[in-house]
């Protein structure tokens, strides 16, 4: 058994560093395989392993830097450093909660989880056409409306034109109850939630009702000419070629797009090729545009999403 000693002032912070009943502590003994105790400012981190030793002091290192900049970690933050240790980055971990996107509507700052959504921020500011590409769970639509939110704020743009293809998933449209509004909005539900998280659902529904945000389905979109504007494409693996090609060409002068989507969750019909596979190919070598691929280590749900995508992930090869 191999044992490894810290030493960490500031023991006011030990609270907020070893978690609620020492839960962070024991994240971090589970994902690395190692057992922690403390006494006082010493931290003995013992295992068999001592490069898994290493890790974890990293790890501890790394959280610690980051309380002592007044921030206060939950358990998904220890999780991502350490998932960072393990991709040999953690010390750009407290860098990640140096800079604030915006904030929401309770005054809260949000920030990115990882540097991989940390890529994807800075390349929509620096784009007027992205594409997010990943797994469920790693915050393209969230971030991206998060970014479209501060543009508004600092009128860089004047409105927001958020839409997804309503393609079946299981259900048929035709069999839902209601009017066409009534059948689709179920489809875009994930796009009103992130807004409601950002602006809160009061303002969310009165910039909505002066058609400042715009919330509508892919269909809405043929012949419009988009200016000014910050658009969103979300699940957009379930566009047609056909369909990815008439939302490009809307791109107005002084607008921003996104396009978000995951390449494993397509729900088009056997054989329609995906617009959004089809438009990495045919648009890899157009300068202006960026790819930003995400991955597993960008998930940043509860920790069992990450495994459960890996364990989908395993079963496809």
């Amino acid at each position: 058994m191999n044992t490894f000693e810290l030493f960490l002032e500031d023991s006011e912070n030990q609270i907020s560093l070893f978690g609620t009943s020492d839960y962070h502590l024991k994240l971090i003994e589970t994902e690395l395989g190692v057992i922690i105790t403390t006494r006082g400012e010493k931290v003995i981190l013992s295992g068999e392993d001592p490069e898994q030793l290493r890790l974890a002091s990293e790890v501890i290192r790394a959280l610690h830097q980051t309380i002592r900049q007044n921030v206060s970690l939950s358990p998904r933050d220890v999780m991502l450093a350490v998932q960072m240790a393990k991709k040999g980055t953690v010390e750009y971990f407290s860098d990640l909660f140096k800079e604030e996107i915006t904030k929401n509507f309770k005054g809260k700052p949000i920030r990115v989880k990882t540097l991989g959504q940390r890529n994807y921020v800075q390349a929509i500011k620096t784009h007027d056409l992205v594409f997010g590409i990943g797994p469920a769970g790693t915050g393209k639509t969230f971030l991206a409306v998060v970014s479209a939110v501060h543009a508004l704020k600092n009128n860089l743009v004047k409105r927001i034109i958020l839409t997804r293809p309503a393609v079946e998933a299981g259900e048929s449209l035709g069999f839902l109850p209601g009017d066409m509004k009534e059948k689709v909005d179920p489809y875009l539900r994930p796009l009103y939630d992130a807004l409601h998280e950002i602006l809160g659902v009061e303002h969310t529904a009165r910039l909505i009702e002066r058609g400042t945000i715009e919330i509508a389905p892919l269909a809405y979109m043929r012949g419009r000419t988009l200016d000014d504007a910050f658009v969103i494409l979300d699940e957009a693996q379930n566009t047609t070629k056909a369909q990815m090609k008439m939302f490009l060409t809307r791109l107005g002068f002084g607008s921003k797009m996104v396009i978000t989507g995951d390449r494993t969750q397509i729900d088009l019909p056997k054989g329609v090729e995906s617009g959004l596979i089809a438009a990495e190919n045919i648009l890899a070598d157009i300068s202006g545009i960026a790819f930003i691929y995400l991955e597993q280590s960008d998930v940043v749900r509860h920790p069992l999403v990450a495994k459960i995508i890996q364990a989908y992930e395993r079963e496809r090869t």
